[in-house]
């Protein structure tokens, strides 16, 4: 039996957890049927985010400075930390339970429809599912602009059903090759059909592949790459964006934007995430024209949970989903920026299908200490596993088993002196243990 629109939110959660046999199902036909069952269309712009990395801090900050502008604002990212309402935000706040399942009750209502003469009920992922009933939630909310975080590459991910009235691809690295191929160019191909016809399609990929103009030159996309039509440059104390598409140099003066404070989201690579955004803004200008004051404020503003996050107090404790190795990249620039500690505590687990080898050879440099995390469900991997791993890139020194996250982080606490730094990486999975166990200031 089906739960009801009356039921608890983690019933219906329960339930489209196990409609489907696959966690993911690459395709648009089935959940495209159940779009138009519900009539589901946007009046509003659109803002559409791909990308292997950074999708989720730019809409952060798109989110953030439309607020500050005095716009009603949708975002929707996933996956989520603490709870599925995370996923979907109106005005800055997450979705009651209530509005979420009965929004969950009309897609599946929409499913099963008897009327439409299509024979059995259409099955659909719990992201298809999920997505469609947040998309009619924000339908109905009365917005000035949706948000939309893609969940996984771009062409036949559920997200792309919705048109885009300007599309953000971050960047383009190697992750979920099993869906999205095992090179760069065939991501970046992925990836880009975000793209829409007459569109910006906006690349903050300092080299992205050459798929990525290909693939925006057959749908006829206005693209615009970092360096040639928008960019930035900073000091220590500001930083300022610029914007000159390449098709109107010579017609016009740049906009420029000066004096801009660095986001609140640390690391030097939320410089391409802001760059993104305010590319995307003066895009849909004509639209939604924003002050430069609320960039101010939502850049200063602006909170993502999970991205590089520094805890207060002592030691230091640093939450960062990454993942894959373009991540692991990043992360280990950013500790190298954040001062001098004695003894860097790694709390580590990842799940079995990424390049685990990958991002541990990246950090290795980085972490005295690995406490290695054992991660529950078909994806994880044990820490027995992580330490192969490790001592195949060459670290058998200084590493610590341990059943889950939690019980990690209790082991690098009761070992880490007050000057050193915990940092807690390697999946969703492991960040979200040990938030549960840290309780820290609230996410929205």
């Amino acid at each position: 039996m089906n739960p009801t629109a009356d039921a608890p939110l983690a019933d219906w959660l329960e339930y489209i957890e196990r409609l489907h046999p696959q966690n993911i199902s690459m395709g648009l036909t089935r959940v495209g049927v159940v779009r138009d069952r519900l009539g589901i269309q946007f009046d509003c712009p659109v803002i559409t985010v791909a990308g292997t990395n950074g999708k989720g801090s730019t809409c952060a900050m798109l989110e953030a400075i439309l607020r500050a502008a005095a716009y009603r604002t949708g975002m929707y990212t996933s996956p989520h930390l603490l709870k599925f309402n995370e996923r979907a935000r109106i005005d800055g706040r997450d979705v009651e339970d209530a509005p979420l399942a009965a929004a969950f009750a009309r897609v599946e209502a929409a499913r099963v429809d008897e009327k439409s003469g299509e024979g059995a009920a259409i099955e659909l992922t719990y992201f298809e599912f999920s997505t469609l009933a947040v998309m009619l939630l924000f339908m109905e909310a009365g917005l000035d602009c949706v948000i939309l975080e893609v969940g996984l590459g771009g062409r036949l991910d559920a997200v792309n059903l919705f048109d885009t009235d300007c599309a953000i691809l971050t960047s383009v690295d190697l992750d979920h090759q099993a869906y999205l191929g095992d090179t760069r160019e065939q991501i970046g191909w992925e990836k880009a059909h975000v793209f829409r016809k007459d569109r910006p399609a906006i690349c903050a990929d300092p080299q992205p592949p050459a798929t990525v103009a290909q693939v925006a030159q057959e749908i006829g996309a206005q693209l615009l790459l970092l360096g040639r039509d928008f960019g930035y440059a900073g000091d220590q104390q500001q930083w300022k964006f610029w914007f000159m598409p390449e098709a109107q140099k010579g017609q016009r003066d740049p906009v420029t934007r000066n004096g801009l404070s660095y986001p609140a989201l640390r690391g030097a690579n939320q410089l391409l995430n802001a760059s993104a955004a305010l590319t995307a803004l003066e895009c849909l200008r004509p639209r939604l024209p924003v002050a430069m004051q609320a960039v101010r404020q939502g850049l200063i503003e602006v909170e993502w949970p999970g991205r590089f996050q520094l805890l207060p107090g002592r030691p230091v404790v640093v939450l960062d989903v990454a993942h894959n190795p373009h991540a692991a990249a990043v992360l280990a620039d950013n500790l190298g920026n954040i001062g001098f500690a004695p003894y860097t505590h790694a709390v580590f687990g990842m799940l079995g299908d990424k390049d685990i080898a990958g991002v541990v050879r990246l950090l290795k440099g980085r972490i005295d200490y690995w406490h290695l995390a054992s991660l529950a469900g078909s994806r994880g991997i044990s820490a027995q596993r992580l330490a192969q791993v490790l001592a195949e890139c060459g670290i058998r020194e200084g590493v610590f088993l341990h059943d889950s996250p939690a019980a990690a982080y209790a082991a690098a606490r009761s070992q880490a002196g007050e000057n050193d730094r915990i940092v807690v990486f390697g999946s969703f999975l492991t960040v979200t243990d040990v938030m549960q166990v840290l309780n820290p200031p609230k996410i929205h």
